[in-house]
């Protein structure tokens, strides 16, 4: 059979809508939306993925907590417009707390929780700058303690040489000096990580190669791969990007002080 190779360049912005696409058709995602709970925790990336689930637009800069902005590392703004971490039964929105679902929560319900970090044996990590973890830390023995899905998106804008070893070193107790609000960080294991690499080949079925990041003047932070598969699998996957291409760039979350 035929193959072929497309060169592809990801906005980070594009690459959070790419990657909510292919979770919302994660099998543990199509199972829990007939049948279970989900858990959409608040962050950048789960914005889009939250869009994604209710099939309608949200004001994603309210769905923010902790992020990086200015140069800094930040905590929860104080917004009041906060969207708190969006909860679904059966496909339903249902008006409570993630702590109120999660009591609730089997093996076949998912939690969804976006990651700082990624390694490139798809290890995750979550920034903790709350004292007693946030949500993650308030979440996780939960999830491991009835088996239900983990499932972490992530671009690999966020890849690093290795999480065991950054986690080694963090400790938002531990720092002489810091440049935002100082972090920990949670590993995690045994969740669905989905990168650019798992999102285009589960949408597409093609191998994904990621060759090179960066970017200038509003593309920092691009994720740069190389596709390979069936011709006309290539074809429908680079169609796909180029139709997301031109995403909006988040703005900062209200309450974030201007500077």
């Amino acid at each position: 059979m035929h193959s072929e190779r497309a060169f592809i360049v990801i906005t980070p912005y594009e690459s959070r809508r790419l990657i909510a696409k292919a979770v919302v058709q994660l099998p543990e995602i199509k199972a829990a939306l007939t049948n279970g709970w989900i858990v959409v925790a608040t962050g950048s990336t789960n914005g889009y993925v939250a869009e994604e689930l209710l099939g309608a637009p949200l004001i994603k800069e309210n769905f923010i907590s902790g992020h990086i902005t200015l140069g800094e590392t930040w905590n929860t703004p104080d917004n009041p417009d906060y969207i708190f971490p969006i909860v679904l039964h059966k496909g339903v929105r249902k008006d409570i707390r993630a702590e109120q679902a999660l009591e609730l929560f089997s093996d076949k319900d998912v939690f969804i929780k976006g990651a700082n970090a990624v390694d490139s044996q798809f290890n995750a990590a979550v920034f903790m700058a709350h004292q007693a973890g946030g949500t993650i830390g308030s979440a996780l023995g939960t999830i491991y303690a009835r088996g239900a899905r983990l499932i972490m998106p992530v671009s690999l804008e966020k890849m690093i040489p290795s999480i065991a070893e950054a986690v080694k070193h963090s400790g938002n107790k531990s720092y002489t000096y810091s440049t935002g609000s100082p972090i920990g960080m949670m590993p995690i294991i045994n969740a669905v990580v989905v990168t650019e690499i798992q999102a285009l080949s589960t949408l597409f079925g093609v191998q994904v190669y990621h060759i090179g990041s960066g970017g200038i003047a509003g593309s920092e932070g691009s994720v740069v791969v190389i596709i390979e598969g069936e011709a006309e699998k290539v074809k429908q996957a680079f169609e796909f990007v180029q139709a997301i291409k031109g995403e909006k760039p988040l703005l900062r979350p209200n309450g974030t002080p201007n500077q």
